[in-house]
């Protein structure tokens, strides 16, 4: 097998476990979140430069990181939410919710500096240091070319 074929399969496989891995049953109408996930896989193993070999240790690493933060998040969220839609919240609902969001941006920073950890075992300085600014460049360019976020700041 050449090296051609075999960075097509690592390639394919990274793609495949981070499909596999992450998918849903309770995904939110309109957001394909495989699709995002191969979007923003390949535009960080593009934008880092990964060889196919640190693509498959590295993206599911990642995948695996940005769902626990997902997670860490979901209280915060769902208290967000219901005071979107109470009129009447009071101002310990407010502070619960903002004691929340401090927590769950907490939890976001321990997990990030133990994954930049298992980052390290799998990745040189260069390259963790290029994921961060890789992250943020898809973060903007997706929200950029995304309906749903530019109806969003219309509405403003």
């Amino acid at each position: 097998m050449d090296v051609y074929m075999k960075k097509i399969l690592v390639f394919l496989f990274v793609v495949l476990c981070s499909f596999s891995s992450f998918a849903q049953n309770n995904q939110r109408q309109g957001f394909d979140k495989e699709a995002y996930l191969a979007k923003r896989n390949a535009f960080i193993m593009a934008e880092m430069g990964l060889t196919p070999d640190e693509a498959a240790a590295f993206i599911p690493l990642c995948n695996e990181l940005h769902q626990k933060m997902y997670e860490a998040g979901r209280k915060y969220r769902k208290l967000s939410r219901a005071l979107k839609q109470n009129k009447n919240a009071s101002d310990a609902d407010y502070l619960e919710a903002i004691n929340e969001a401090v927590e769950a941006d907490i939890r976001v920073a321990e997990l990030e500096r133990d994954y930049y950890q298992k980052f390290k075992e799998v990745l040189s300085p260069k390259k963790l240091y290029k994921y961060k600014d890789a992250e943020k460049k898809f973060t903007k360019e997706y929200m950029k070319d995304n309906k749903r976020y530019k109806d969003k700041g219309k509405k403003r």
